[in-house]
Order: C-alpha cells, then sequence, then structure tokens
C-alpha cells in the first residue's frame, strides 16, 4: 500500500469539511438523523458550522420552512466531494476443496 502526501490528504479533507457559516437542518426528534422524508411536519434546528462544531442559530417548523433558512448549503457540499474511481474486482479466490474424499454415512 502507498502512503498519499500529507499535502493530498490535507486538501481531500478541506474539500470535504464543511465551511464556516453553512447551516443545516436537523428534526428535533428521538431519532435525529433520519432522512428528511421520514417526518416532513416535524419541528428542525437550524445548525451553522463555526469551523469546529456544528451550534444551534435557530429552529423551523416544518421541512420546508428548515430549507428556507439553509438554502442550498448542504447540496453545495455535497457537489465539491468528488467520488472515488472503481477499478475492476479482484478476482475471486479458487473455491475451497477437501484434500481427501468425503462421504455422508
Amino acid at each position: 500500500m502507498e502512503d498519499e502526501p500529507l499535502e493530498e490528504w490535507a486538501a481531500r479533507r478541506a474539500q470535504r469539511r464543511p465551511t464556516p457559516g453553512e447551516r443545516r437542518a436537523v428534526p428535533l426528534s428521538e431519532a435525529s438523523q433520519r432522512g428528511s422524508h421520514v417526518d416532513p411536519d416535524a419541528p428542525r434546528v437550524i445548525q451553522e458550522w463555526d469551523g469546529h462544531a456544528w451550534v444551534p442559530a435557530g429552529i423551523a417548523e416544518d421541512h420546508q420552512a428548515a430549507t428556507d433558512q439553509t438554502g442550498t448549503d448542504t447540496a453545495s457540499r455535497a457537489e465539491r466531494v468528488t467520488l472515488p474511481s472503481f477499478n475492476k474486482l479482484p478476482q475471486a479466490p479458487e473455491r475451497w476443496r477437501p484434500t481427501q474424499p468425503w462421504y455422508r454415512l
């Protein structure tokens, strides 16, 4: 395995990280990491990235109101991240076969 230079790794990491001031909406419920389509009428907390952590910035009544407040911040970060290129899969290993004949009695 080849080691990746630190500069390349840091550049890839910076692409994935949110920019300071970026906002996101998180449902106020027990399972906060659910998709927005699961309960679109649930209230949402608006969080803002301060460069180190997500901090609360406000409350929205539902998914539509949260989308109006956050804008396209979340989608823009998803567009910045490049997907890895996949090569061909390695060959499957040879099937294991017993070295001696085995018979069921």
